[in-house]
């Protein structure tokens, strides 16, 4: 991805399903213009999900998804199927295709997305290869209760209609939910305390930090920054106390002893909570920090793939503040990008990074998953506030 594109994270996510061989592929191919999925009459030729970001007049950044056939078959098919079901759990729009009279399959995967109030486009594909296309969607319209567009990837004008549908299914407000939200106005002054340690990228800021940035700018504030131990001399400076104060989480006790009291505080991670998740729930779960004991589990669920570092905020530091506070024989299990466990019985708190990295979806379908199995589920931001005595005291 290039400097000035948007991040994935930030795309509407929108997936093709079918069974093997159905024209997902083809569909995109033709759809996009460009050559961004393999097409081959082999049934199989896509196995792993392939993402393609992509900008589409009347839809805006979104990403394209093209997985494997839910029919794929054997061991290395239930893999790939697997790889699928990940996919469906990031995808904002799905476009479920039909291939024939046989459609068992897809309307089970039609009703997974209807339980997940997934917008789903049903389309009835390679129309120029069907006999009996009508009566197909008739009975299609019956299952599902809703309209089928029955299509064929070499016909522009087909594809045309496709792109209507597809535009209509776009949620009226995507898009217009922004990081910092109704804590800023235009010429608000924002102070962001970022601590440059080893997780640092060297000579960048972190995601979380840019995005903030650049939301904070649209909202036409002043911004300023610092690191932690220039904090005071930057307060010095300010011909007046900032409106809102912005730290990362891991200092959130230092930078609230410091602060003008009549500033307002926050963290990058606790911003993300409410932006990419659900942060009544977060707030909510944290308290179950208070009942932990050291026969209790929790699971630590970065969203970054990183090899582990010093220090490290996941990793370390929340495992070490938990274990100060509950015991040393606290169990804490780490799990990182997709590596979501199905089966959260077993932990009695689980803490979400800041997920900057996913997309909401994604991220509420972790939060829905702990809901159904009555597992606590707060972020590293909540967390780290509800342990260092300040969480009633915090903004977002």
């Amino acid at each position: 991805m290039s400097l000035n594109e948007t991040p994935s994270a930030n795309r509407i996510h929108i997936g093709f399903y079918g069974k093997r061989n159905s024209g997902k592929s083809s569909l995109i191919n033709a759809f996009t213009g460009q050559q961004v999925a393999i097409v081959s009459d082999v049934a199989g030729t896509t196995t792993d999900p392939v993402y393609k970001p992509m900008e589409v007049h009347g839809i805006g950044p979104c990403v394209f998804i093209d997985t494997a056939g839910v029919d794929d078959v054997g061991e290395l098919g239930k893999m790939r199927v697997e790889k699928t079901e990940k996919a469906a759990e990031k995808t904002d729009i799905a476009v479920l295709l039909f291939s024939g009279e046989e459609y068992q399959a897809e309307l089970e995967w039609f009703h997974y997305f209807k339980e997940k109030h997934t917008p789903t486009l049903c389309v009835l594909s390679k129309a120029d290869t069907l006999t009996d296309s009508d009566s197909i969607a008739a009975q299609l319209k019956e299952e599902t209760k809703q309209e089928i567009l029955v299509i064929s990837s070499k016909n522009k004008e087909d594809i045309e209609k496709f792109k209507e549908e597809l535009i209509r299914l776009v949620p009226d407000d995507y898009g217009e939910e922004t990081i910092t939200g109704a804590l800023v106005e235009e010429g608000d002054l924002v102070l962001l305390v970022m601590p440059q340690d080893i997780q640092a990228p060297k000579g960048r800021l972190i995601l979380p930090q840019v995005q903030t940035i650049r939301d904070l700018l649209d909202h036409k504030c002043l911004v300023m920054s610092c690191t932690t131990d220039k904090l005071e001399d930057t307060l010095a400076a300010l011909a007046r106390p900032p409106k809102l104060i912005i730290t990362d989480s891991q200092v959130f006790r230092t930078v609230y002893d410091k602060k003008p009291q009549e500033s307002l505080l926050t963290s990058f991670s606790v911003l993300f909570a409410e932006y990419k998740g659900d942060f009544a729930y977060y707030k909510e779960s944290a308290a179950a920090i208070s009942s932990l004991t050291e026969e209790s589990k929790v699971l630590i669920a970065e969203c970054c793939t990183h090899a582990p570092l010093k220090e490290d905020i996941g990793r370390e530091k929340i495992p070490d503040m938990l274990r100060k506070r509950i015991g040393a024989g606290l169990t804490v299990d780490i799990v990182s990008g997709t590596d979501f466990p199905k089966d959260l019985s077993n932990y009695d708190l689980i803490i979400q990074c800041g997920a900057c990295m996913f997309n909401k979806k994604y991220v509420m379908t972790r939060i829905e998953r702990a809901k159904e199995q009555k597992v606590p589920m707060s972020n590293y931001g909540v967390a780290i506030a509800y342990l260092s005595g300040i969480l009633d005291k915090i903004s977002y």
